[in-house]
């Protein structure tokens, strides 16, 4: 028998099983590990003798090529219990794509000095898998295999995305502390370290190259210290400052972006963050100091600042008691009640942190000691730090994950980037997207007054999209959403709230219906796509479910000539509505450029309060649809629009925005979007008996308010009559072309009445006040007559 219990016949034979979607289990085992191997891409592996791989749809319908070779590179296949079917045809595309994890495969195969060509692919699952279908493979010996996922390019009106895939690996041996299993690298090392548990250690680097610091096992953290070698060898000793790292940045510490640097006392940046998979990080309190241990009844302890003290005693930086250094992977904050408090780290396995070294350092890392409280989860494991040569190219990202238990993923780049990178810096991550804040030539203002007089283009490419189709997929969503679906055409769009049964919103977002049993969802946030697919698991009919964020992407183009833009190079079908006579809330198929052209997806939509659409296209000819929209709309005046100016039109509309204007404790005739649940519809659907008790006693209500003065209110300022809390103000602006502030509000309905004067509350409410008047909303063209037009 072998470690795993089976005899190799038995570990041999694959085990193919169906049930719910692998995504519901939360926790994992000790020695069980979680990848997604992302459709259109692959990841490679290494197994032990025993090791067991889990290969699962997560949402169906996703091909799979899988490939096997032994220590020696020779193909292997056969001890999975598989057959080789051919050469891995879809493999080879992806290596050879710009897909986002091609490198990094490549990389891994060249390691293991693994020809993919050499091998013969056994192909599993087909079109027809279905979410939670599932092959379990037991490995005779050591291998390195690799699933693919492959995929074709997917049309913006065929709902064929290619769909994730859910990898368990359950190792036979599991090992921890030095034996502990290293992450891959993400590229070929120069330098490679380990820190011992409890210890610290010191090491050079040179401008321009790339530290990681890896948590192992998670739950571990890493104290950071860094000085400038030209400023050492001087006699000056300045090291990375957190005082002055928070004073420049203006955030508890940095992150990848544009504020993503770290400094020194003499305001010299030292390194960049470039990746960050946690995000969660100290830089308020010392690395662990005897004294503290002391303090709590722990004498001799070992702690981080002795450990520095020996590790850095070469360098001539000093000798200090409590060393001042940036705590990675501490998780701290500081409490409305102006207390640092601390509790167990973010982090998971693997989780690391990628620094840029902006000049020559001398470095200082450790593994915390500390077992005596919760900042390393109550066991102390150990750190590993590679540092990469300064010609690896690495994105910034920010490792964001869907639920606390899914593996993370990155900050993407929209089909759209090439483009807007070229015009501008001032990116932020909005929810695993990277997305123009403004654009440096022009500025919010001035994109703002595009918008409103004339015609502007904006990525909006962070929507979530879900493909929902089967012939009970209308039954489907009719007891999902509020809207009343059996009334939605083809080519119809449904603007509408998603709810949980207690009437809280989940989300809003629009549902095209694409034919009779095909329908689109898109949405702001993952929570949407989430909750959906656990509603289809119970709901028992025959609807698919396919997740095609990745495989659309689309740009709002808004303003007044948004039409005379987007006739000049849109083409449409004769069976299909042509740009003129497309209505409010429809969408049509064509072509830009002809009937050769790029195909797109338009639907007349936006978010601006203006005549506007949205044009869906692949996100590989994104660019070319960015170019043509751009030269269509020349003569116009068209600017690129980023994401402050339409915070400005949106609030001027009344467009609520969830996590601001509307969460999960708020119904939608709180968030002011009551006209989408409509009073008759018969059905059932979930949050339906809630709704109608919370629409008969309504508990607040969303107002616009007119502050006086030009002070701009924060989201979650309170409201006040008096000394009591009546409201909180959701967004606020200064309106441009209403030359006044303005904002949106939830307040109790008692206090809802236009003309009503409330206060907003500055400071700690009372000290400073900012008057407000309740008034209708929407501030700007509160008949629509624009977005009619």
């Amino acid at each position: 028998m072998n470690s795993a219990g089976l005899s190799m016949a038995q570990a041999a034979a694959p085990v193919f099983t169906t049930g719910a979607p692998p995504r519901s289990r939360p926790a994992l085992a000790p020695g069980v590990e979680r990848y997604v191997v992302a459709g259109g891409g692959a990841q490679v592996f290494t197994l032990e003798q025993g090791d067991r791989i889990e290969i699962a749809q997560l949402e169906g319908g996703q091909p799979v090529e899988l490939l096997a070779f032994d220590a020696a590179g020779r193909p292997a296949t056969e001890a999975l219990g598989l057959a080789g079917q051919g050469r891995a045809e879809g493999l080879l595309r992806i290596l050879a794509s710009g897909a986002p994890d091609a490198e990094r495969v490549r990389f891994g195969l060249f390691r293991r000095q693994i020809d993919p060509a050499a091998g013969h692919a056994a192909r599993l699952f087909g079109p027809d898998a279905v979410a939670g279908q599932s092959v379990l493979l037991v490995a005779e010996r050591m291998l390195h295999v690799i699933v693919a996922a492959p995929a074709e390019a997917m049309l913006v009106w065929e709902q064929n995305p290619a769909t994730d895939l859910l990898v368990f690996i359950t190792r036979a041996v599991l090992r921890r502390g030095a034996d502990a299993r290293l992450p891959e690298p993400l590229a070929e090392p120069r330098l490679d370290l380990r820190i011992n548990v409890a210890s610290a250690i010191s090491f050079e680097v040179f401008e321009g190259e790339t530290i990681q610091i890896i948590d192992i096992e998670g739950r571990q953290c890493s104290d950071f210290i860094a000085f400038g070698r030209k400023a050492l060898d001087k006699g000056r000793v300045l090291g990375l400052d957190a005082t002055t790292t928070r004073t420049m940045t203006g955030a508890a510490y940095p992150r990848p972006g544009l504020y993503s640097k770290f400094f020194d006392q003499d305001r010299n940046a030292l390194v960049e963050v470039v990746q960050d998979t946690v995000g969660r990080h100290d830089t308020f309190n010392l690395a662990c100091t005897a004294r503290y241990y002391e303090d709590m009844g722990y004498f001799g302890h070992v702690n981080c600042s002795d450990n520095f003290n020996g590790a850095m005693r070469d360098y001539g930086v000093g000798q200090y008691r409590g060393w001042p250094a940036i705590n990675f992977f501490y998780n701290t904050n500081v409490a409305a009640n102006n207390i640092i408090w601390s509790d167990e780290p973010w982090s998971r396995p693997g989780d690391y942190v990628l620094l840029r070294a902006l000049s020559d350092l001398v470095c200082g890392a450790s593994a915390c000691p500390s077992d005596i409280d919760a900042s390393n989860g109550w066991q102390l494991s150990e750190i590993q730090v590679r540092v990469y040569p300064k010609d690896v190219p690495f994105k910034r990202a920010i490792g964001t994950r869907m639920t606390p238990d899914t593996p993370t993923r990155f900050t993407q780049e929209s089909g759209f980037h090439p483009r807007t990178s070229e015009l501008t810096r001032a990116f932020t991550d909005y929810r695993g997207f990277w997305v123009p804040q403004h654009f440096a030539s022009t500025g919010a203002i001035a994109e703002y007054w595009a918008c409103r007089e004339a015609v502007v283009v904006m990525d909006l490419s962070a929507l979530r999209k879900l493909e929902i189709v089967g012939p009970d997929a209308e039954t489907f969503l009719q007891g999902l959403l509020p809207r009343d679906i059996r009334k939605l055409s083809v080519g119809q769009i449904f603007y509408t709230p998603l709810c949980y049964a207690h009437g809280g919103m989940v989300d809003d977002g629009t549902l095209f219906r694409l034919g009779d049993n095909n329908f689109r969802w898109i949405g702001g946030d993952d929570a949407s796509l989430l909750w959906i697919e656990e509603q289809a698991a119970k709901f028992g009919g025959r609807v698919s479910l396919k997740t095609a964020s990745s495989e659309i992407h689309n740009v709002a183009l808004q303003g007044p000539r948004s039409r005379e833009t987007l006739r000049k190079i849109l083409w449409t079908a004769p069976g299909r509505p042509t740009l003129d006579e497309l209505g409010l809330f429809r969408l049509t198929i064509g072509r830009i450029g002809g009937y050769d052209g790029i195909p797109v997806l338009v639907s007349r939509t936006g978010y601006t309060g203006e005549l506007g659409y949205e044009v869906f296209c692949h996100p590989k000819d994104a660019p070319q649809v960015w170019d043509a929209l751009m030269e269509a709309g020349a003569e116009f005046g068209i600017r690129a629009f980023g994401f402050e100016a339409l915070d400005i039109v949106r609030i001027e509309a009344g467009l609520v925005f969830g996590g601001h204007d509307f969460d999960s404790t708020t119904d939608p005739f709180e968030a002011g979007i009551g006209f989408t649940v409509p009073t008759k519809k018969e059905e059932d659907y979930i949050g339906k008996a809630a709704l109608q008790r919370r629409r008969e006693h309504p508990a607040h209500k969303l107002v616009g308010l007119e502050v006086q003065g030009g002070e701009v209110p924060a989201h979650g300022d309170p409201l006040f009559i008096g000394r009591a809390q009546v409201g909180l103000v959701t967004s606020a602006t200064r309106s441009p072309l209403l030359a006044r502030t303005i904002a949106l509000a939830r307040v109790d309905v008692a206090h809802a009445l236009p003309g009503l004067t409330l206060e907003i509350g500055r400071l700690d409410g009372h000290q400073k006040r900012l008057a407000a008047t309740v008034v209708p909303f929407p501030f700007y063209d509160p008949e629509k007559k624009r977005v009619r037009a």
